[in-house]
């Protein structure tokens, strides 16, 4: 039989109170997923709400997953929906770490924990048992008594509903993260992209408070290495530091503006 799966790090930097630092490669390419893993980042996200394959696409996504587990790096993966099947595809695929969009209540997040555990909260859980390739298809045998241990289940909030449910959300068992989305929050509020607006601001100071008062970490962006020291200062525990596309275009432009000035 094959030895079990590794440890997912991102679970174990979480509970040591550790900060995780990630990047979103939003050109959803194996090769840059595994770049990533030799450059030594903690997690790459793939943002698969607003592009790139969903859970679906397993050939696609396989691939993501092969290229991450090659250097080693821990696949930060947002579905496109709160619908538990999303959830259990994807950590059938071998995703470990995955977290839902714009979630509104207490109840969808429960059922979504729920869909990834074996075990829940004292009972049965409601992941599938077959042989997936996340259990080496059948021949890790420490997989089950394991994996519910490695599976981390978060949540963006993003919605005013979800700020006005909030206390109900952070309450739900095994909820393994909140991840503050400003940009979407802004438009719930009536604000679309001014984040830096007073009442975006509140909103999200709120989540972060709440969230570490209940004992669960909480991500969020990074701009600018300034604001995620200052975040990281402030609890946050898995910070984005950019993007594929934000770290090509700044590059690019310092290039044509140089060939420009000669």
């Amino acid at each position: 039989m094959s030895p079990a799966r590794p440890a997912n790090d991102l679970v174990a930097t979480l509970d040591d109170g550790d900060v995780a630092l990630g990047v979103l490669d939003n050109a959803y390419s194996p090769t840059l997923v595994e770049l990533y893993g030799e450059l030594g980042v903690d997690f790459v996200w793939l943002d698969l709400e607003h592009g790139g394959p969903d859970p679906w696409d397993a050939p696609q996504v396989e691939d993501l997953l092969r290229a991450a587990e090659r250097t080693d790096v821990e696949l930060l993966v947002r579905v496109p929906d709160t619908d538990p099947t999303l959830v259990r595809k994807a950590l059938d695929l071998g995703v470990r770490n995955v977290f839902l969009p714009r979630v509104k209540t207490a109840d969808e997040v429960r059922d979504a924990v729920r869909s990834a555990r074996f075990r829940y909260d004292g009972g049965p859980g409601d992941r599938g048992l077959a042989s997936p390739r996340a259990s080496r298809w059948g021949l890790d045998d420490e997989y089950v008594a394991t994996e519910d241990g490695e599976t981390l289940v978060g949540v963006t909030i993003e919605t005013e509903a979800c700020i006005e449910n909030l206390d109900d959300v952070l309450a739900v068992p095994e909820l393994g993260f909140v991840f503050i989305g400003p940009f979407d929050l802004s438009v719930s509020l009536g604000h679309p992209g001014e984040v830096e607006h007073p009442a975006v601001q509140e909103a999200v100071e709120t989540v972060r408070s709440k969230a570490l008062d209940a004992g669960v970490p909480v991500a969020g962006l990074g701009f600018g290495m300034d604001d995620v020291t200052e975040k990281a200062a402030n609890g946050y525990q898995m910070l984005n530091l950019g993007s594929t596309t934000g770290a090509l275009e700044g590059t690019v432009t310092d290039w044509l503006e140089a060939a420009e000035s000669t």
